[in-house]
C-alpha cells in the first residue's frame, strides 16, 4: 500500500507539473519549439498505423476473412457529363433520328433515369458527407476501423499501450487544460468587462481571448499549420470558413480574435457567452430573433460598418460536414456588402477525426472522443479577400467564395444544402429538376408548337 501511494503521488506530481508548465507557457506567450519532436512522433505514429494495417490484412488473408475496403472517391465510376449530353449519347446509340430536331420522348430515355437512380442508392454523394469517413489505414483507435479484431499478441499489446497512453496520461492532462482554459475565459472576460470602453479594454480583451483559446488548443493537442497569414481577416470584414466541428472556432481564434455570431444558449454555454460579450462585442441573438432575417442582417451590417470592431466569424454551411466536401453556403452573410475573407480548414483524420456527427454524439461525448484521440492535426489557409462584383448577386458571390475554399482545401464542391442532414428536399427543388428533365425529353411548349 505504501508503494502504491507513493506511485500515485509521483504520478500526480508529474501530471500537475506538466499541465502547469503548459499553462504558464501559454499565459506568458512562450513558444516551445517542438517542431522536430512533433514531426518525429507523427512519423512514428504513421509507421505504427501502416504496420497495424498490414498485420490486419495478413491476418484476415490467413483466416480467409473478408475485409471492409473504404472507397476514397466513389463506388461507381461516373463520367462528368451533363444531362443533355448523356441523353443525346443514349439516343445516338439507339436511334438514327436527327439529334438537332425537336426533342421527342423515346423509350431509351428511361435508361438514363434508371441508371442515375441505382447510382444514387449505391453511392449517394450527399448523405455520406454527414458521417465520418473510414480510413484506409488503422490508427489504433477501435472506433475508426471496421476490421478491428484479434489478430496477434503484438498488435493487441500495441493497441493496449495506445489505450494506456491516451486514457491514462493524455486524457487527464487534456481535461485539466480544458477546464483551466474555460475557467480563465469566464473569469478574466468578466473582469475585463468591468473596465470602461477604450483601447485598454480592447487590448486586454484580445490578450485574454488569445491566451484562453490557446490553452484550449493545447487541451486537444492540436497541431495547426497556418498558411498565408498576410491574408488574415481585418477589422470590419467577415471571415467565412468551411465547417467540420465546433473546434473550428478555437482553431481559428487561437491565431487571431474574432467576433462570434450565434444564438444565446442556456447552461454552461450561456455562462460563457454572457461573460465573453462583456469584454468583446460578439453578436448573440435570442431564439426569437434568429428567424428574423432582416434583424440578423441589420445587426451584422451595423457591426461591420464599425471598422474598430473585430471581424465576424461565420460558417455559412450552417452545419458540420465531414471535411471531404463543402456544401451550399447560405446567402445571408454575403448580402451585407462587406469584404469577405475566405478561410479553408483541412483536418488530417489519421490522428483523430474532428468531424462532429451531432445526430449521433452529444457535445460532451464528442469532446471526450477528441481528447482521447492521438492529436488534432490540421492546416488552415487564409485566402485573399474577396468582394462582390458588379452585377453579381449574393448567391453567385457565395458560390464563388465556396469554390475558392474547396479548391484550396482539396475538398469536393457541392451545391446541395447541408440542411438535408435533418430535413427533406424542398418541393421547389424537385419541381426545378422535373422541369429540366421535361425540357430535355419533350422540349418546351414553343418547340412543340413549331413542330
Amino acid at each position: 500500500p505504501t508503494r502504491i501511494s507513493h506511485c500515485v503521488v509521483s504520478a500526480s506530481c508529474i501530471w500537475f507539473t506538466v499541465s502547469s508548465v503548459l499553462i504558464v507557457c501559454v499565459c506568458l506567450h512562450i513558444q516551445i519549439h517542438t517542431v522536430i519532436i512533433v514531426s518525429v512522433v507523427l512519423r512514428l505514429l504513421v509507421y505504427f498505423f501502416q504496420w497495424a494495417t498490414l498485420r490486419i490484412e495478413r491476418g484476415a488473408k490467413e483466416k480467409n476473412h473478408p475485409l471492409y475496403k473504404p472507397y476514397s472517391n466513389a463506388i461507381i465510376a461516373k463520367e462528368p457529363t451533363s444531362l443533355e449530353e448523356e441523353i443525346k449519347e443514349i439516343r445516338r446509340s439507339g436511334s438514327n433520328k436527327d439529334l438537332g430536331s425537336t426533342p421527342e420522348f423515346e423509350m431509351s430515355d428511361i435508361f438514363y433515369f434508371a441508371r442515375r437512380g441505382v447510382e444514387s442508392i449505391m453511392d449517394d454523394e450527399v448523405t455520406k458527407r454527414f458521417s465520418a469517413e473510414e480510413l484506409e489505414s488503422w490508427n489504433l483507435l477501435t472506433r475508426s476501423n471496421n476490421n478491428f479484431q484479434y489478430i496477434s499478441l503484438r498488435l493487441t499489446v500495441l493497441w493496449g499501450l495506445g489505450v494506456l497512453i491516451r486514457y491514462g496520461f493524455l486524457l487527464p492532462l487534456r481535461v485539466t487544460l480544458a477546464f483551466t482554459g474555460v475557467g480563465l475565459l469566464v473569469f478574466l472576460t468578466s473582469l475585463v468587462g468591468l473596465l470602461p470602453n477604450g483601447r485598454m479594454k480592447g487590448f486586454l480583451s484580445e490578450k485574454v481571448h488569445l491566451m484562453c483559446y490557446r490553452i484550449c488548443v493545447r487541451a486537444l493537442t492540436a497541431i495547426i499549420t497556418y498558411h498565408d497569414s498576410e491574408n488574415k481577416p481585418k477589422n470590419g470584414g467577415i471571415c467565412v470558413a468551411n465547417h467540420t466541428s465546433p473546434i473550428d472556432v478555437i482553431i481559428l481564434a487561437s491565431d487571431g480574435c474574432y467576433a462570434m455570431v450565434g444564438q444565446i444558449h442556456g447552461g454552461l454555454m450561456g455562462v460563457i457567452q454572457r461573460s465573453m460579450v462583456k469584454a468583446c462585442p460578439h453578436v448573440w441573438f435570442e431564439r426569437s430573433e434568429v428567424k428574423d432575417r432582416h434583424l440578423v442582417a441589420k445587426r451584422l451590417s451595423d457591426h461591420v460598418q464599425d471598422k474598430s470592431k473585430l471581424p465576424i466569424l461565420i460558417f455559412p454551411e450552417g452545419t458540420c460536414i465531414n471535411n471531404t466536401s463543402v456544401m451550399m453556403f447560405k446567402k445571408g452573410s454575403f448580402e451585407i456588402g462587406a469584404t469577405v475573407y475566405p478561410v479553408a480548414i483541412k483536418y488530417d483524420p489519421r490522428f483523430g477525426d474532428a468531424f462532429w456527427n451531432s445526430s449521433k454524439f452529444g457535445m460532451v461525448n464528442y469532446l471526450l472522443r477528441m481528447m482521447s484521440s492521438w492529436a488534432i492535426v490540421c492546416s488552415v489557409w487564409y485566402l485573399p479577400p474577396m468582394s462582390r462584383e458588379e452585377g453579381e448577386d449574393a448567391v453567385q458571390f457565395a458560390n464563388r467564395v465556396k469554390a475558392a475554399i474547396a479548391r484550396q482545401g482539396g475538398l469536393v464542391d457541392l451545391l446541395w444544402d447541408g440542411g438535408l442532414k435533418r430535413a427533406k428536399v424542398k418541393d421547389t427543388f424537385k419541381e426545378e429538376q422535373q422541369k429540366l428533365y421535361s425540357k430535355m425529353l419533350v422540349g418546351t411548349q414553343e418547340d412543340r408548337s413549331r413542330s
